[in-house]
């Protein structure tokens, strides 16, 4: 009998139990733990729609407070719409409790809950967006090691290292503190290393370079032995990193030139088919053909013996005719009939300014695109060095102006942007300064680092478009014009609008007492949207949207940061 009673007695506790746990079961989900928090809102006790309703007012001031981030003695403001970042309130509640067959969860309703972090919705495109606009204020593209050969004597660049933003671990840290904590977020920095370092350097100009400029190479040609002279390939060759090591490169279109020159006493050039200007209208240049050495032929042959001495440092080669490489035919093919977009931008007095700009134009006037084909700013001007006829001038570089090889040349780089706008033309690449310049059209502009930063755009037509870029010199008491037009068949007719400013950042003050400082006066920093429409018949028949972030740019002072009192 006292059995069967113990047996009743347990049967009765379990029942009891179950019938708790499964109300804890219910309770748990009718309101959170006690002394719970989200984000720092106290929603404790509360049912899951009024602590939606909590959390949603308890961050309404602060979900539009910018992330601060901080580099070096920089403080960069982030917007939070800007980078993509939202609270999903439901989610954030459900996240703090909610039904749970877990006990621990239903002791909590009594003994109380803890803090919990919210749980965000992220446009990582627009994070992407906005950590790569910090990201090129701070980034340091990384110089490798190169050999030139200005007057036929090797110039050597020495290497020196880079850093970068690692831009997903930035992105993180940017999500993870948003709205858990006061403390600003560091850039984080890493080194990038150059692949070939100084001693990589002296060994290639002792194993390369100078014998490459020893002596000229032997051409034998036919019965008959010819001296390429030094200075007629100098020009175009140069030593370079690819793969780790450095390398000999001879780059055959500046080859060409002295392969059919009187230097070698052979043939005469090719000439390709080109455009002459009149009245807006583009006309056909007739190509003629040439008879000489072919100059890709020629710069893969030499390579392999300009370290070679004696009868080795030669090579055989055939004179024959040379056809140009793009012809009448190929001219008259391409369809390019009448100017379809230009633009013109003005510039203060600067001897560097003349000759950068210059020199980009006459790199890049000329330049056909054959129907899909995409320009790259880069590719074509190639790297702004001494050797490719570029001086020194002032760039942005870090936030701040410095004085490097190219200054002035991302104006070029902004003219033929909106001539590229205006015509109609594939926006592939372009990268707003990381301050506003107020000589340029805002929110249509770009500017160019050789290695990391490009201007490319695509010809999306079924004819062919020719670029006509040249500059109008400043003179001490004139201001200097960069002139660029685009010629094809129109097909549409390209205009510009823009919204207001908006996300205003103000700029700070920063003290640089390094030799390269460049004083600074302060910018602040906005963002603007800026829509392209296209017409046809006068009717807009499509319109696209693109949006410049501009950073804030500080005061710089050139000298020692004063002391606090």
């Amino acid at each position: 009998m006292s059995r069967r009673r113990g047996l009743i007695a347990l049967g009765a506790v379990v029942s009891v139990l179950a019938i708790a746990y499964v109300a804890g079961y219910v309770m748990t989900g009718q309101r959170l733990p006690a002394d719970t928090s989200i984000a720092g809102v106290d929603v404790g006790g509360m049912s899951p729609d009024a602590a939606e309703d909590a959390l949603t007012q308890g961050l309404a001031d602060r979900v539009d407070e910018p992330i601060v981030a901080t580099f070096e003695d920089r403080e960069i403001e982030i917007q939070p719409t800007q980078a993509g970042l939202a609270v999903d309130v439901p989610a954030s509640v459900k996240s703090a409790g909610g039904r749970s067959w877990d006990p621990r969860d239903m002791i909590a309703l009594v003994a109380g809950g803890s803090a919990h972090d919210p749980v965000l919705d992220v446009d990582t495109a627009k994070l992407s967006a906005a950590v790569a606009s910090i990201a090129e204020t701070v980034d340091q593209p990384v110089v490798e090691a190169q050999i030139t050969f200005p007057d036929a004597k090797p110039k050597a660049r020495r290497p020196k290292a880079g850093n970068e933003v690692p831009q997903d671990e930035f992105a993180a840290e940017i999500r993870d503190a948003w709205l858990t904590t006061d403390e600003p977020v560091e850039v984080p920095v890493e080194s990038v290393a150059p692949a070939v370092d100084v001693a990589g350097l002296r060994q290639a100009l002792r194993d390369i370079a100078e014998p490459a400029v020893a002596g000229p190479v032997a051409l034998k040609v036919g019965d008959s032995t010819v001296d390429l002279p030094v200075t007629a390939y100098a020009p175009a060759l140069s030593v370079v990193v690819s793969d780790g090591t450095m390398v000999p490169v001879v780059d055959a279109k500046d080859l060409a030139k002295p392969l059919t020159s009187s230097t070698t006493g052979i043939g005469k050039r090719a000439v390709d088919a080109s455009f002459r200007f009149e009245g807006g209208k583009a006309v056909v240049v007739p190509s003629k053909a040439g008879v000489g050495l072919d100059p890709d032929t020629m710069a893969k042959q030499l390579v392999p013996v300009l370290t070679k001495t004696g009868a080795a440092r030669s090579i055989t080669v055939e004179a024959s005719a040379v056809q140009p490489e793009f012809t009448t035919k190929d001219a008259q093919a391409l369809g390019i009939k009448e100017k379809i977009g230009s633009f013109t931008t003005e510039y203060p007095h600067a001897d560097y300014r003349n000759t950068n700009q210059a020199e980009a134009a006459r790199r890049i006037d000329g330049v056909i695109l054959e129907p899909g084909e995409t320009f790259s700013f880069n590719d074509i001007v190639g790297e702004r060095t001494a050797a490719n006829g570029f001086v020194a001038g002032f760039v942005i570089n870090g936030g701040v102006f410095r004085e490097e090889l190219g200054g002035g040349v991302s104006q070029v780089a902004t003219t033929a942007y909106n001539a590229a706008f205006f015509s109609g033309l594939d926006d592939i690449e372009h990268h707003p300064h990381a301050f506003y310049i107020d000589r340029y059209p805002v929110g249509r502009e770009a500017t160019i680092y050789y290695g990391s930063l490009d201007l490319r755009f695509r010809n999306p037509y079924k004819t062919g478009v020719v670029i006509r870029a040249w500059v109008d010199k400043s003179t001490p008491g004139t201001v200097g014009r960069m002139n660029v037009e685009m010629y094809g068949t129109k097909v549409y007719t390209v205009k510009s609008r823009s919204s207001e400013r908006y996300n205003f950042r103000e700029p700070g003050t920063q003290y640089d007492d390094t030799d390269a400082c460049v004083s600074q006066a302060p910018v602040t920093g906005f963002d603007i949207d800026i829509h392209r429409d296209f017409y046809q018949g006068g009717k807009r028949v499509k319109t696209e949207k693109d949006t410049a972030y501009y950073q804030a740019a500080d005061r710089v002072i050139c000298g020692k940061k004063p002391k606090a009192d």
